[in-house]
């Protein structure tokens, strides 16, 4: 069972940064692969990035890649996502969501645990 709790959101204008984390417990945390999900209107969460279970492989949404950075530091059982130059549009509520296998997917549904989401709001 792995839990996870997001920090770090809030209100920030156009063209600033926040940087997401996303504590997890669990004793498999360090040899899984982590996602960050956005939803902001509609049932679906959508793809912002993922890191595998070393941080050596990385992969981003098209429309955040250059902008966000994600990186993970096992020892703290913690993920990161950094987000630069922030736009309106990427305006929702943000989540990490743990993968119980060493390999990076995009789609929600490969996901095992979520946490309860963070508000990023970024203001025009």
């Amino acid at each position: 069972q792995v839990q996870l709790v997001e920090s770090g959101g809030g209100l920030v204008q156009a063209g600033g940064s926040l940087r997401l984390s996303c504590a997890a417990s669990g004793s498999t945390f360090s040899s899984s692969s982590v996602g960050w999900f956005r939803q902001a209107t509609g049932p679906e969460r959508e793809f912002v990035a993922a890191i595998n279970w070393s941080g050596e492989s990385t992969d981003y949404a098209d429309y955040v890649k250059g902008r966000f950075t994600i990186s993970r530091d096992n020892a703290l059982n913690t993920v990161y996502l950094q987000m630069n130059s922030l736009k309106p549009e990427d305006t929702a509520v943000y989540y990490c969501a743990v993968r119980e296998l060493a390999d990076i997917r995009r789609s929600a549904r490969f996901y095992d645990y979520w946490g309860q989401g963070t508000q990023v709001t970024v203001s025009s």
